[in-house]
């Protein structure tokens, strides 16, 4: 839940590195918090009016974290635009996403900004 809240915090940081962990947690959360949503609006016969809110609340800091996640692989944030080429986009983007840190510093440590 720590990662999930850290995400949050850092609601539009869209510079530094974020890693797999940190990442893929937010991404662990936000699926079951998804799922307890739709639980809740299936039970009650409401429409999806709390998953849009959450949708909507979530959207900044996912692309935040995303584009840290890319930077952490060695990419720009900017990378985050090749989901939207059709069929293959989605399946690169993930590959991207899973690859391993890179252990050097690179231009988007904070650390290494500053100097």
């Amino acid at each position: 839940m720590k990662w999930y809240l850290h995400v949050l915090k850092n609601y539009a940081v869209f510079q530094g590195r974020a890693t797999r962990k940190e990442y893929w947690m937010f991404v662990l959360f936000n699926f079951i918090i998804w799922c307890v949503l739709s639980a809740i609006e299936l039970i009650t016969d409401m429409p999806p009016f709390l998953r849009i809110v959450y949708l909507a609340a979530v959207f900044i800091p996912s692309l935040a974290v995303t584009a840290r996640r890319l930077h952490d692989t060695g990419r720009s944030g900017w990378w985050y635009l090749i989901n939207f080429v059709p069929v293959i986009g989605g399946i690169w983007l993930l590959i991207l996403l899973c690859q391993r840190s890179e252990v050097t510093a690179n231009i988007y440590d904070t650390d290494t900004q500053a100097s």
